[in-house]
């Protein structure tokens, strides 16, 4: 289980917003629907490339790829250079309905890769799955994550949709005292998708069955051995719940956490309101923000700090209309000449970016 130390502790970082990076194009079929929820990763160019979902009509998502336009050292725009991944395989798409949705790509540095994370929406709903390049330009699939049962939670994590997979960038120390590949996930208990009529069983010790931020753990060794062991991630526990007013729904990560000198930093979304409509469809009812925690550099379920307000919600008209109103979403970071800028949804429509900045 997490702990919270010195939670007295500010996180000294800000959000300032710079813009409107990318809109839907008119007259592209592929974004009929909306642009949003982007990766980021630089190619071996050094060109800085932007992957965004692409929402086409009856909401089925395409990961694109674009060149990230840069002027006095601030994205300004994208080039689009077409589609990276799509529904192509089993688990990415149903009868009536299909998706590689909201990508988030963290370049580990050990493994030499780009390991982008999306979510397949296949046949029984959301689940996350792997792609890995060297070039961040071809991308090789290596399949659904199958997380390795523990008998100690006393359930299957694969049974349960999960959303928001994030790799730590560099090798922490794991549960078992062995260098690790750390990955943080978003677990749904809810069968809704399948079996509406089927109720959930939570984890052994969790008593909130609300959405929360989980840790998962793959040994280096193994993944240098086979690269699929990314897929297999074991060693799971809750990380952090909701505990504010403005995240009383849910919570999840955002882009993959930073390393900055006080910590960790994690960005990640708090869902307040109430949710009107399927979980797995477009819901109303609901407001995003923005928080941060900073977790410890070596062990991070050691939560070191955490805000207790927002560091940004929903205020400019693109984020407080669209097909999922109120809603900002962080997915990606990005230091642009010495300047750290954050990528996020705005109202599950365009792509916005701020400004992200130490405060003391």
């Amino acid at each position: 289980m997490s702990q919270i130390l010195s939670p007295q502790t500010t996180v000294p970082y800000q959000l300032i917003r710079e813009g409107i990076l990318m809109q839907p194009e008119s007259g592209n079929p592929l974004e009929a629907e909306g642009v949003l929820n982007p990766a980021t990763a630089r190619a071996s160019d050094g060109t800085l490339r932007l992957f965004a979902r692409l929402v086409a009509a009856g909401n089925y998502s395409r990961v694109g790829t674009a060149h990230i336009e840069i002027h006095a050292g601030r994205p300004v725009g994208v080039h689009r250079d077409g589609v990276a991944l799509e529904p192509e395989r089993s688990w990415e798409y149903g009868l009536q309905h299909g998706g590689t949705e909201d990508p988030r790509i963290t370049t580990v540095a050990p493994l030499g890769l780009h390991v982008m994370t999306y979510v397949a929406f296949g046949p029984t709903g959301p689940r996350p799955a792997l792609a890995v390049s060297e070039d961040a330009e071809t991308w090789t699939r290596l399949g659904p994550i199958a997380f390795v049962y523990d008998d100690a939670l006393g359930v299957d994590l694969n049974l349960y949709p999960n959303k928001d997979v994030v790799f730590f960038p560099d090798v922490v120390t794991g549960p078992d005292g062995t260098p690790s590949i750390a990955m943080l996930h978003r677990p749904m208990w809810d069968f809704s998708f399948t079996r509406p009529q089927e109720p959930a069983a939570l984890p052994t010790g969790i008593d909130d069955s609300r959405p929360s931020i989980w840790i998962s753990y793959i040994r280096l060794a193994e993944v240098q051995q086979d690269i699929a062991a990314l897929t297999r991630p074991a060693n799971h526990r809750l990380l952090a719940g909701p505990l504010y007013e403005w995240e009383q729904l849910k919570i999840g990560a955002g882009p993959p956490p930073v390393r900055t000198p006080e910590g960790w930093l994690l960005l990640h979304h708090g869902v307040s309101g109430e949710i009107v409509g399927s979980a797995f469809d477009l819901q109303t009812g609901v407001h995003y923000s923005v928080g941060a925690m900073l977790l410890d550099l070596d062990d991070p379920t050691v939560i070191l700090a955490r805000t207790e307000l927002p560091l940004m919600s929903p205020e400019l008209r693109e984020e407080r209309d669209g097909p999922v109103a109120n809603v900002v979403f962080p997915t990606a970071i990005e230091e642009i000449d010495g300047t750290a800028f954050v990528f996020y949804g705005m109202a599950d429509a365009r792509i916005g970016v701020a400004r992200l900045e130490r405060t003391a």
